[in-house]
């Protein structure tokens, strides 16, 4: 599991010659002197060698220390993400999937590392949906469980880059596993609110004579602890085919569900190419299907097609053409999904033509799917059906994590990792801590054979829209969110408020945000002002106060000097969860 350095080559002594030439070189231009700094609710964090940005504190530590240690960014991004499966365990980790951007500096590229759900082969569709008995209830559960694939992605990102020691990169997740970890108000409620559906080997972890964990309290996971170490020293095959997969599949068989370690076995990450797209002189890179990222790169066309200014932000003309092009997006991946046409999707003439079609006064119509049905209705007492309203807003929260980081060489990472809904299916495999994902539950059942329907043996679309933006070639902005469906227009959010708005990473990660929310919901956080929001129900939008944030993006920057090395990071965290960034700058 140790990825070796190597050279090629014959290295000779110098010459006399040689080193002439090298005393007369110009010495490099000094580094700037770069402090590295953590980020507050109003201004940046900032890194002189690297960046590091995460949904939890103790994750971005994790990060920091494996950059102290000699790793790189791809070193580090194994180490957060294994972290915030034990610090953040509702939203993330062995047992679910995600999707990754990567830089990498030494062959100057963007890349995509694909580590999504696949369906069970053996799945029957037909018990989601009726007139199957009970098909509400099988929407949740062990039922959903799809096959995971993030410690492939982690693995295989640490073999194609990795420069410590694979067991290294797992000390910090395992000591906070089993020495604990102080439960924060976040964590607390999402315990407190579905403690009851816990099974109860899950139950004894996370409370105690019935009664949940509270803030404050102290998390210990030590069967999680057990599970890592496994993962330290047998890597992905501990899940793909050795223990921890076996007893996934047995825990799911039992509970009546269809994944088989055959499925976990098959399902691996895979490298694929990324896909962008140039917004106002810059290159925005995102994943390519089966992630449906590209509907926030649609969006950032059609928007490029209006004029715009630092004015214009959070204004009712704005909003309104946000939210138009929003319905679009949505409605062109309910069509384009499976086989998106990007000649068409993703050309100038067809923004254009999209820009055109919204009127600037009136909110256009919008035709839902032929049925709306909840991915996000699974309570504790089961499947509760739910009003449109309450629908919308529930599946707007952010049940995912994200994260970036960033090394002085100028190696960038972009990443989005999930277990489906808050703490995933609820399945917890007897002695691993690990929670297993419902990505089966994000599928749209009816009508039947809908280009979200579950489809046995293919992998599953999601919404996980990992971002690097280039600028003369070179990665000068990293970002991503979680929140569901949401993604893409919270990501297109951001993505504005920083190129066409002008703002530091801290402010567009702090500004308010909006989201239309199928079927016909235009949800708004607070700080969008009363007098905004009477202007757009006047346009004919549907407006609902945000019940639940919109997002917990984490994102980071880097400068350049005039040779094109990186000099200068800063870093953001969404002031919406507990999360962190924090500069690096090696000890003297």
């Amino acid at each position: 599991m140790t990825r070796s350095a190597t050279t090629s080559g014959t290295v000779q002594a110098p010459t006399a010659t040689t080193t002439a030439v090298a005393e007369t070189e110009p010495e490099p231009p000094a580094r700037p002197a770069v402090e590295a700094t953590a980020n507050t609710p109003d201004a940046p964090a900032v890194g002189a060698d690297g960046m590091v940005s995460s949904a939890h504190p103790l994750a971005t530590q994790a990060g920091l220390e494996v950059l102290a240690d000699g790793g790189n960014a791809f070193d580090a991004v194994v180490a957060v993400a294994a972290t915030l499966n034990v610090v953040e365990p509702m939203m993330s980790g062995a047992g679910g999937y995600g999707a990754i951007v990567v830089y990498d500096a030494e062959e100057g590229k963007t890349r995509y590392l694909e580590a999504g759900s696949r369906f069970p082969a053996s799945t029957d569709p037909s018990v989601f949906r009726p007139p199957t008995p009970g098909y509400e209830s099988n929407r949740c559960g062990a039922l959903t469980v799809s096959a995971p694939a993030n410690v492939d992605a982690w693995e295989k990102l640490f073999e194609e880059y990795g420069e410590l020691e694979w067991g290294r990169l797992f000390e910090p997740a395992i000591r906070y596993a089993e020495d604990g970890v102080a439960v924060d108000g976040v964590m607390a409620s999402w315990i407190a609110s579905e403690y009851p559906a816990f099974p109860e080997n899950a139950r004894e972890i996370y409370g105690g004579a019935g009664v949940p964990l509270a803030a404050g309290d102290l998390l210990v996971q030590r069967d999680l602890a057990n599970s890592l170490r496994l993962i330290q020293r047998e890597g992905a095959d501990a899940v793909h085919g050795g223990a921890l997969g076996e007893v996934m599949a047995e825990t799911v068989g039992e509970g009546g569900g269809f994944l088989t370690l055959e499925d976990i076995r098959e399902n691996r990450a895979e490298w694929l190419e990324t896909t962008s797209i140039d917004y106002r002189g810059s290159e925005v890179v995102t994943g390519s299907p089966p992630s449906t990222a590209w509907g926030m790169l649609l969006r950032l066309g059609v928007m490029s097609r209006l004029d715009l200014s630092p004015e214009d932000h959070n204004t009712p003309g704005y909003l309104h053409a946000l939210t138009e092009t929003s319905k679009q997006g949505a409605q062109l991946a309910r069509r384009y999904a499976a086989d998106p046409p990007f000649d068409l999707l993703l050309s100038e003439d067809y923004w254009a033509e999209q820009a055109a079609s919204i009127s600037p006064y009136y909110a256009g119509p919008y035709e839902p799917p032929v049925a709306v049905d909840s991915v996000a209705s699974c309570s504790p007492t089961g499947y509760t059906p739910t009003g449109p309203a309450a629908d919308a807003q529930a599946n707007s929260r952010g049940y995912t994590t994200h994260y970036a980081v960033a090394d002085g060489e100028g190696n960038v990472v972009s990443a989005t990792q999930t277990l489906g809904n808050v703490f995933g299916s609820k399945v917890m495999p007897q002695g691993t801590g690990l929670w297993l994902n419902d990505a089966t539950a994000w599928s749209r059942f009816e009508p039947a054979g809908n280009v979200f329907d579950i489809k046995p043996g293919r992998k599953s679309f999601y919404s996980l829209c990992p971002v690097i933006v280039l600028r003369d070639g070179r990665p000068a902005i990293a970002l991503g969110t979680p929140g569901g469906r949401t993604i893409p227009q919270t990501t297109t959010q951001m993505l504005v408020n920083m190129i066409e708005f002008d703002m530091d990473v801290q402010d567009a990660l702090s500004a308010p945000r909006m989201s239309f929310v199928i079927p016909d919901i235009l949800a708004v956080e607070e700080g969008i002002s009363q007098p905004v929001r009477d202007d757009l129900l006047a346009r004919g939008h549907n407006v609902r106060p945000a019940t639940a944030a919109l997002g917990n993006a984490h994102a980071l920057t880097v400068e350049y000097d005039e040779r094109g090395d990186p000099t200068r990071f800063t870093g953001g965290a969404d002031p919406r969860g507990v999360g962190s960034a924090e500069g690096y700058r090696p000890t003297p």
